[in-house]
């Protein structure tokens, strides 16, 4: 009578079985922390009276937002982040190659099934699609985490969110998450877990969960989940994470608050409108709306087979005059192998600015932002007024897919229109 996540907290905290909205101090696998907030983390730990991380071995920290860095200020963050890694010997330092710390994490094995993954990063709840209870927290959360290795945490109420129905053509998982996104708004999972469930998120691809997963926090949950299955042990096993433990999964009669049933059988492309992720409309209602600059990439949409869905419609074509195409794989093993694909040769020859894996324009703190006035298309999650740039600017959000026919085209387009 347990969900995903009560039951994984249940494990964590040492109380076997515990129920949605009680206090439970959990033990953490992983705790993770990105270049932005790791100075404030460790500042937190040492006010606390602690002198070193409780396992050097389960401390991951990753370079990635403003990588690399773009002002003195970034750059001071950088050497002291760097300092504190060597004085702590901790095991797993990924510098500014390395590409977006939620893509990192999972590809260098440092996510399993049944963890507790924190992360001082909001995204973190990305990692629920390999069946974690992953969360970011503040930076004084993670200070502590740092120095004790637990966490206290509210057990989350859960909405189980049941896809099913076959995706048409051009349409992925950005568009079922966005359509999920409408449906329950950006306040409607406040703390609470979203489980994903049904017949098309099993038949997603593991990154394609990662994307359902990453967006849990634009409707206020707590985290995403998926249940783990052949496609998890496959993918964790070919990036050096295979795990013995059997998985946890939800008992079919577990309370949840909301149970969220959707058939995406013949649904569209969907788009984020500004200035908020769940003004989602289907892409033919936005056709004609103009762009200025169409961005790929980030911890939602920057894997290979984002890459793959854009280099389909703009191999041997070019970008149209008006508009600037960035291209950011999420990190230095999807740089490589859309290399080895020549996907990227591909995309700077029909005129794509391709940059190293980081965080880039998705966050408004590093390269390609926007101007006032200006209309960008991006495959990241979230299109707030001056998330990319000038809050006179606009963000919408969309699929690889669109983002590359809109970048042909000038303007918002559905992929079938340029296929």
């Amino acid at each position: 009578m347990s969900t995903t996540s009560e039951k994984i907290l249940g494990l964590a905290s040492e109380r076997g079985r515990v129920k949605a909205g009680e206090i439970v101090k959990a033990r953490v696998d992983t705790a993770m922390m990105p270049d932005v907030t790791s100075v404030l983390a460790i500042e937190a730990m040492k006010k606390m009276g602690a002198t070193h991380v409780w396992d050097p071995d389960r401390v991951v920290v990753i370079l990635d937002h403003v990588a690399p860095p773009s002002s003195v200020n970034s750059a001071r963050v950088h050497s002291v982040i760097r300092g504190f890694a060597k004085e702590q010997n901790l095991k797993h330092f990924y510098d500014v190659e390395s590409g977006v710390c939620h893509q990192v994490l999972p590809e260098q094995g440092h996510v399993r099934p049944g963890t507790v993954v924190i992360g001082a990063d909001s995204h973190t709840c990305t990692h629920g699609a390999f069946g974690a209870f992953a969360t970011g927290v503040g930076s004084t959360d993670m200070g502590a985490v740092l120095a004790r290795g637990k966490t206290w945490l509210k057990v989350p109420e859960t909405i189980r969110v049941d896809i099913n129905g076959s995706l048409c053509d051009h349409v992925y998982a950005k568009d079922v998450v966005l359509r999920v996104a409408k449906e329950i708004g950006v306040s409607g999972a406040t703390y609470m877990a979203l489980e994903y469930m049904g017949q098309t998120v099993s038949d997603l691809t593991v990154p394609g969960r990662m994307t359902l997963c990453n967006m849990a926090i634009e409707m206020g949950a707590k985290t995403g989940i998926c249940q783990p299955d052949h496609k998890t042990r496959r993918w964790l096993r070919d990036h050096g994470a295979d795990y013995d433990d059997n998985p946890l999964h939800p008992d079919p009669d577990a309370h949840c608050r909301r149970v969220l049933e959707l058939d995406v059988s013949g649904m569209q492309p969907q788009v984020a409108c500004p200035h908020n992720v769940d003004n989602v409309k289907p892409v033919t209602e936005l056709a004609g709306v103009y762009i200025n600059q169409a961005f790929i990439g980030s911890c939602t949409n920057g894997r290979l087979e984002d890459l793959r869905q854009a280099h389909t419609i703009l191999k041997g074509r070019r970008v149209h005059r008006d508009v600037r195409l960035l291209v950011v794989p999420a990190s230095r093993g999807v740089y490589r192998a859309a290399l080895e694909e020549r996907i990227i040769a591909d995309l700077v020859d029909a005129g794509a600015v391709v940059s190293n894996p980081s965080c880039a324009a998705c966050f408004g703190g590093h390269i390609g932002l926007l101007g006032p006035g200006e209309r960008g298309i991006a495959t990241s999650n979230r299109n707030f007024r001056g998330r990319q740039g000038s809050p006179e600017a606009e963000v919408y959000l969309s699929s690889a897919a669109v983002a590359a026919a809109s970048a042909l085209t000038g303007h918002i387009t559905h992929p079938e229109e340029v296929t």
